[in-house]
């Protein structure tokens, strides 16, 4: 989603909309924000990954939480931006379902820019910038407006810090508890370097042991890395939690600012790193994270669609269906 709203090189007068022309804010860069003032941006590029092939769309949400919209001051917008987002996310994929392949909405949780774990000081290792109840709460308001604007599933994705997911699972399961309404859900953690750990200072196997609890439909890695770089990782996930699907979606390789779409990787490399992903029995779903574009996924769907599946002991979500 970033790398495509970045294609559309928007100015600060254009993410403002007619509404926020006078508000007193710097407003660009907030892509969460155009969801309300330029839903026919995201509308399009959310029809551009869906006439690619995608099953899966993730909601313009990544940043639509009270604590990551405080940095603009659009606190008090949060629950309308995951509303909307949402509802922009199922008009697509409903305009493009068919009975032999349905598309399913994504609600997506991002990690927020403030960590539980970590000192934003480092002269002060026992500092915090926020509380797990300032995370649970903006979760809360965040999973609702996704499931009422109409997520067929949630995503909390793109973990550096295990509480802060930790925190988003509970608001999750308090939702669904609330109201009486249970998706199924992803869990996407992020190795951040060659450690082989998340920010907060997990292996991927402690992750895993970390968040099993919450009995995901899928558990799997993003971001950070691109295919080659993560492989050792999704084969330990994947022989970790023998007990329920993998999701990957990489980077498209590494950071290039002379590339169009700010990475190295072209569609067809990609491509055929998940399909080994997919031959070697390691995955269950695949798609792309920063620098891939619709010819990315177009590239990944003819790869991996002769392919079967990874094959899995049992699955949490079913399990607990049954």
């Amino acid at each position: 989603m970033g790398t495509m709203i970045q294609r559309f090189k928007l100015s600060e007068a254009q993410y403002r909309g007619e509404r926020f022309q006078d508000f007193p804010r710097d407003l660009k860069g907030n892509n969460e924000l155009l969801s309300l003032t330029r839903p026919d941006v995201i509308r399009d590029i959310h029809e551009a990954y869906l006439a690619a092939g995608a099953d899966m769309l993730e909601t313009n949400t990544f940043g639509a939480t009270r604590v990551a919209q405080t940095d603009y001051d659009m606190a008090d917008l949060a629950l309308e931006m995951n509303l909307a987002s949402a509802r922009l996310a199922r008009a697509a994929c409903d305009k493009y379902s068919t009975p032999d392949k349905p598309r399913f909405v994504v609600g997506a949780l991002g990690p927020t820019p403030r960590t539980a774990s970590i000192s934003p000081d480092v002269n002060d290792p026992g500092a915090r910038n926020v509380t797990f109840e300032e995370l649970r709460a903006a979760y809360y308001e965040q999973v609702q407006g996704l499931v009422q604007g109409g997520s067929d599933v949630l995503l909390v994705e793109t973990i550096f810090d295990t509480l802060n997911a930790k925190a988003a699972l509970f608001a999750i399961d308090e939702y669904f508890e609330a109201s009486g309404e249970r998706l199924p859900l992803i869990i996407s953690g992020t190795v951040t370097d060659a450690s082989g750990r998340i920010l907060s200072g997990q292996t991927v196997t402690a992750f895993w042991h970390s968040v099993r609890h919450a009995r995901p439909l899928a558990v799997g890695l993003n971001c950070a890395l691109g295919a080659a770089l993560m492989r050792p990782y999704i084969q330990e996930l994947s022989r970790a939690a023998g007990d329920t699907f993998i999701s990957c979606y990489p980077n498209a390789g590494l950071p290039n600012p002379m590339s169009d779409t700010g990475f190295d990787e072209t569609p067809e490399v990609t491509a055929r790193l998940l399909r080994e992903f997919a031959a070697e029995g390691l995955v269950n779903i695949v798609g792309g994270c920063c620098g891939t574009t619709p010819d990315h996924i177009s590239a990944i769907c003819a790869a991996v669609a002769p392919l079967a599946g990874r094959a899995t002991q049992r699955n949490y979500f079913y399990r607990e269906a049954a």
